[in-house]
């Protein structure tokens, strides 16, 4: 019913050879996933920046930048200028994301038993929780 398999699978490798592709590790393979979490909350965080100026944000931003930069073997990251635009809505997707955001640097970190990258996102997190609901107030107490 079925033809048998003639050519060698591209998948295996043979023991004792060496394989022609390179190999990661766990450890890096977490470490480019962090590193890549951090970069994009950083550009949300500059994002943020640009819309809502203050120096929580700045202080964040420069964090953010030194963990994207040790995570990758002291590569700096790639910050662009964010542009200023939309208003109240906008500014809560932009916390929302930065949240979620933070949320899965918090468990890439936890897995790498990170604690400073735990540390800054589980902060980064709280800051924009306290963001979300800081107009929700406003408007219950008026």
């Amino acid at each position: 019913m079925y033809e048998p398999i003639r050519t060698k699978s591209v998948h295996s490798t043979m023991a004792g050879t060496t394989p022609d592709f390179p190999h990661r590790s766990r450890e890096e393979e977490l470490d480019i996933q962090l590193a890549g979490h951090l970069a994009a909350l950083l550009a949300v965080t500059d994002e943020l920046r640009a819309l809502a100026p203050c120096t929580e944000l700045d202080a964040a931003a420069e964090r953010l930048a030194e963990q994207v930069t040790r995570l990758r073997g002291g590569v700096p990251p790639v910050r662009a200028a964010a542009t200023a635009r939309g208003g109240e809505p906008h500014l809560a997707a932009l916390h929302r994301r930065a949240h979620a955001l933070a949320g899965r640097a918090l468990v890439v970190a936890a897995s790498r038993a990170d604690t400073a990258a735990a540390i800054l996102s589980a902060e980064r997190m709280d800051a924009h929780t306290a963001a979300l609901a800081e107009p929700r107030e406003m408007v219950t107490a008026g």
